[in-house]
Parts: structure tokens; C-alpha cells; sequence
């Protein structure tokens, strides 16, 4: 049924009347895609196809600007005799779409053979306009950028009216707010998952304890987290000013014809010596130019052409560096960057843990041989104040990147499990070191459960190279002693240790904390139960001498000192039971009331 005010109106009212409905269906059909799709590729698709039917038109296209390349490149076109391989990247200014990027004003061209500007595609195309796609930015003050040009083509001349570029310059509005919501969500989506991955990625690292698997891991989680064709990890001889490629990761197909791998070289004649002076991410833009073909720390493959560097500073020394590679010219932005430096910093937590623990496991012959098992609360010390500055760069860039997610969103309970995790870690670093810095002669009290969680901190990792596994249940109650912590800890640790060495095919420990009474006295006990072969009888009764050892490498002191630790705390140290089926060793403490 007609419209009896359109009837009666004139003409004029009629066609401004028509054309501002046509407007508003326009726009909101192109607004409904923000909620149709979450592709950018689809939604360009959607609006493309949606302008086509509006305008009638026989052909047109979205093109976006590249802002690795600068160039206009097409993303989405409707009739044009194009394939997906073919390269139709256009310059700023060239064509009548690069002149709408370049001056970000709307063309109207009633006939293109008459415009020396127009590019031929189709041959059949007489009439084009174009729109640009303006995102508002601030500056000092609002300004517009270019994000792209929508360009459509009618095969007779004045296909497209004036009115009708006004209305494509709307529907460009309405597109340009719909795909920046698109683009924002999938940038949301991306940094969670990139810091989902980060924070995995630390977390495996951890536990990584020799160098060359722990390298391997980095440079292929730093490839998956940034989408890089390729990365490495240079490490720097600051001492001699060398470095060298200790681990390398890229694609089947890419090779590596580096004698780096092999050889040290100057640091002040490799490409990286930038990042490593300045202690600042440093990018190339293409590697593959002739400056840089003689630079020993360059891949020799031409599949890789930009390149940035990150470098790996603790405490004003810089260890190494982090490096990726694209496939293409690309511009590494801001954001990039700095999750490149959390990545770093996370293979810098990691490297330095390796070694620390590395020099924890040389040193641990000469420490039972020399009486000083406490020298592992030291190490356990330097390590979490070597941990302790990256962990802090971590949380701040995780709390830089400001994800907030509404309320109901699953990510926003991601996001708060992930910065309780990281607490959970300064935590410890925090415990580990209030351990370090215990009185030397002052005894305090100390809850059983928390002194027997630190020391197996300090033996997890031997514990996990041995294959053993620890069991260990905190009592369901607090439970108290008066004891100076670190010497009870030398004597738990001795325990430990005895144990590991009496399992040489792996098993399982049982830390038992118990409570006894003993000529009315109440103590706590904390039974240390192995797996091993068991102690020889004629040797059972003689444990706790002096230089009396069942091992070849053994003083014959540890077990000694620990008798002689738990006597000055009024408490004693005993042998429960012993067999082919395994050992079992008793501390006994005072209890004290909370």
C-alpha cells in the first residue's frame, strides 16, 4: 500500500524522502555485521556485497593501507577479473582510489576515460567513485587518518549521481565503526592469548633446568607467540665482547647457514650490537639488502627479511639477545615490542635459573664434604633475587596491557587467575628470600608445615632429575617449634638427600609430620621415609659417628652434624626402621603452643 503523505508530497520531498530512507537501510544493514560476524575478512565481504546491491554497481572493492608497505592493497572486490595471487598494490596518490588514500577526500568520476588518474582493470567500467575510510585519532587535536577506500564501478557513464557518493560516504562511516570493532575485539583477543601463552610459557620454563632444552623451548615459544617465520637466542660474552647463536628455530624448509652456531664472533661486528649497546629493542627492516650480507649473526636464508632484536639486561649486564624474523617487510609496532621484552624476560628468568641450579648441583659434593649444606639456602636465595627483578618487569607489563573484560566474560576470570599466579610467584621469591636473611644465632617459631614446604623448594628440581617423587601432606592442625630455621632445615635436607642417593632408579619420599609424647614432654616428629636398598646391618647401629659413610664419595658427617643440630634443640634424630624395602629416619622437636 502507497504512503498517502509521499503521495501528496512533491516530487522533490518524494526523492529526498526515498533517499534518506535509503540511507538509513544502508547503514543499518552494514552496522548489523558488527554482531554477525567476528572475521574482519567476512564483515569486508558483507559490506562490500551490501554497497554492490545499493548502488547497483557491476564492480568495486575495499582496499585497506598496508602499514608495512604504505601501499593501498586489496582486501575484498566483487567482479573485478582478479585472482587471490595476484599483486594489485597500489601507491598513495596513484589511481583514483590512491589519490582518495593519499588526500582522504570522495572522487565522483562520471567517466574514467576521460581521467588520466584511472587505473584499468575492467575494461567494461565507465563510471567510478570512491570513498576513504577515516578513523578519528588525537593528536595535539582531533585529526582524520586513512584506514582504506571503498571504490565502486558502473558500466555506463554517470552511473553514480553526487547523492550517491553523499550516501557512500555514510555507509564508509558506518563501515570504517564497524570494522574497527572488529579489529578491537580481535586485538582483545589476541593479547589474551598471547599473555595466556606468555604466562604458560614461563611457567614451563621454570622447570627447565639444562640450558640447551631450555634455549629450544624459548626460541620456538617466542616463533608461536609473536607469529615470527623464524627466532634465536644470541648470547653475549660481555667479558670478551663475543657472541655467539645458541639456539635457532624456523619452519622445515628454512636453513640455517650460520657458522655462528658454531663460532664466537665480535660483538661490535654483528647486526645485534645495536640492541646490545644500547640495551634497547632495535628492528631492521630488511636484512636481505647488501649492508648486511657480510654481518655473521645474519641468517643466510632469503626467506627472512625484517628483524628485531631484543636484549637481555639483568642488573645493568646484557646475558644475550632475543631476535625475530618475518617473511616480510614488516614494521614491528610498539606493542609488539614490548611483549617481545616480556618474552625476553622470561628466557633471561629462565636462563639464569638453569645456571644457578646448575652451580647448585657442581657444588653439592663439596658442600656435604666441607659441613656447609646451608650454603643451598644461600644459592636458593641469589636465585629468587635473580628471578625477583625479571618477575617484576612481568607483572608490570602484564598490568600494562590494561585487559579489562565485562562482567560474565570468561576472560575476565583468565585474567584474574593469571595475576594471582604471578603473586603466588613473588610470593615464593619473597619467602626464599626471608629464609636467606634468617638470624644466624636467634631462634624463632616456626610453623613444622611451612619450614618442610621451603626446604623441598630448595630439592624439587634434584628431586625431578633423580625421577623421585615427594609426598608430603601438611597436618591438619598448626603445629609449632621453637628452632633456628635454617640449621633444621640443613638437617631435613640432609634427609633428603641420603634418600635420593639410596633410590639410584628413581621412586617415592614420605615426609610424615606427626606428634609424640616423651617423659611429658610433647614433640613433633617429621618422619623421612625412601624407597632405597636400606643401610647394612653391621653399619645400622653407627649411623650417626663421625666419617662413618657406606658410600665412597661420602664423609661420613652429615648424619653427625644433624644429630648434633637436633640435640642443641633439645629434640634428637633416630633410625625408625631399615630394609631391602627402604629407610626410615625420625626428627623429633619440641612442640611449642601457638
Amino acid at each position: 500500500m502507497d504512503d498517502p503523505i509521499n503521495a501528496q508530497a512533491p516530487s522533490s520531498t518524494r526523492q529526498e524522502h526515498q533517499g534518506g530512507m535509503r540511507a538509513l537501510l544502508a547503514r543499518y544493514n552494514i552496522g548489523s555485521l558488527a554482531v554477525k560476524t567476528e572475521e574482519p575478512r567476512e564483515a569486508l565481504q558483507g559490506i562490500l556485497g551490501e554497497l554492490i546491491d545499493i548502488f547497483r554497481a557491476s564492480s568495486g572493492s575495499i582496499a585497506l593501507i598496508n602499514p608495512d608497505t604504505g601501499k593501498l592493497e586489496i582486501e575484498v572486490q566483487h567482479g573485478l577479473p582478479l585472482d587471490d595471487g595476484d599483486d594489485l598494490g597500489l601507491k598513495l596518490g596513484q589511481g583514483i582510489t590512491g589519490w582518495v588514500a593519499f588526500y582522504g577526500k570522495p572522487l565522483l568520476i562520471p567517466d574514467v576515460s576521460a581521467d588520466a588518474r584511472y587505473v584499468r582493470i575492467r575494461p567494461q567500467a565507465r563510471c567510478e567513485m570512491a570513498v576513504p575510510m577515516l578513523e578519528t585519532v588525537r593528536v595535539v587535536e582531533e585529526a582524520s587518518q586513512v584506514l582504506g577506500v571503498i571504490n565502486l564501478d558502473g558500466d555506463a557513464v554517470n552511473a553514480f549521481s553526487p547523492e550517491d557518493l553523499r550516501l557512500l560516504e555514510q555507509c564508509a562511516i558506518e563501515a570504517t565503526a564497524v570494522m574497527q570493532r572488529i579489529w578491537r575485539l580481535q586485538l582483545l583477543r589476541a593479547k589474551a592469548h598471547q599473555l595466556e601463552v606468555l604466562v604458560g610459557s614461563g611457567q614451563a620454563l621454570v622447570g627447565k633446568i639444562e640450558e640447551r632444552e631450555l634455549l629450544e623451548s624459548v626460541v620456538l615459544d617466542a616463533r608461536r607467540i609473536m607469529h615470527a617465520k623464524a627466532s634465536a637466542v644470541y648470547l653475549h660474552d660481555s667479558a670478551r665482547g663475543l657472541v655467539h647463536l645458541a639456539s635457532w628455530s624456523a619452519p622445515e624448509g628454512f636453513h640455517l647457514e650460520d657458522p655462528g652456531a658454531d663460532h664466537r664472533f665480535r660483538a661490535d661486528d654483528c647486526a645485534i650490537s645495536a640492541a646490545l649497546h644500547t640495551r634497547k629493542a632495535v628492528e631492521f627492516q630488511n636484512i636481505q639488502t647488501l649492508e648486511y650480507q657480510d654481518l655473521p649473526d645474519i641468517p643466510r636464508d632469503p626467506g627472512l627479511v625484517s628483524m628485531l632484536v631484543t636484549p637481555m639486561v639483568l642488573e645493568g649486564e646484557v646475558i644475550g639477545a632475543l631476535a625475530l624474523f618475518t617473511g616480510l617487510p614488516h614494521r614491528f609496532t610498539n606493542e609488539e615490542k614490548r611483549l617481545c621484552s616480556a618474552l625476553a624476560s622470561i628466557a633471561l628468568v629462565a636462563l639464569q635459573n638453569a645456571r644457578l641450579y646448575a652451580r647448585v648441583f657442581q657444588s653439592e659434593d663439596s658442600l656435604r664434604k666441607n659441613e656447609q649444606l646451608t650454603t643451598l639456602g644461600l644459592l636458593a636465595a641469589e636465585i629468587a633475587h635473580e628471578i625477583r627483578n625479571p618477575l617484576t618487569v612481568i607483572k608490570l607489563l602484564f598490568g600494562y596491557l590494561g585487559l579489562d573484560f565485562p562482567e560474565g566474560d570468561q576472560r575476565r576470570t583468565d585474567v584474574r587467575v593469571i595475576g594471582e599466579k604471578l603473586d603466588q610467584l613473588e610470593a615464593l621469591v619473597t619467602r626464599v628470600l626471608n629464609f636467606a636473611k634468617a638470624p644466624s644465632s636467634v631462634h624463632s617459631r616456626w610453623p613444622v608445615a611451612e619450614i618442610i614446604e621451603d626446604t623441598i623448594v630448595l630439592i624439587r628440581l634434584k628431586l625431578s632429575q633423580s625421577k623421585i617423587h615427594l609426598k608430603f601432606t601438611p597436618p591438619g592442625r598448626l603445629l609449632l617449634i621453637e628452632a633456628h630455621k635454617g640449621q633444621i632445615q640443613q638437617v631435613l635436607l640432609n634427609l633428603l638427600i641420603n634418600a635420593t642417593q639410596a633410590m639410584h632408579e628413581g621412586g617415592s619420599i614420605a615426609v610424615v609430620v606427626g606428634t609424640l609424647e616423651k617423659e611429658g614432654t610433647q614433640y613433633v616428629t617429621i618422619d623421612v621415609t625412601d624407597e632405597g636398598t636400606g643401610i647394612p646391618e653391621d653399619m645400622r647401629e653407627k649411623v650417626f659417628e663421625s666419617f662413618l659413610s657406606g658410600r665412597p664419595d661420602g664423609t661420613g658427617l652429615g648424619l653427625a652434624i644433624a644429630k648434633r643440630i637436633l640435640r642443641s634443640h633439645h629434640g634428637d634424630i633416630s633410625l625408625v626402621n631399615t630394609g631391602a624395602g627402604g629407610t626410615t629416619m625420625r626428627m623429633l622437636l619440641p612442640q611449642v603452643r601457638a
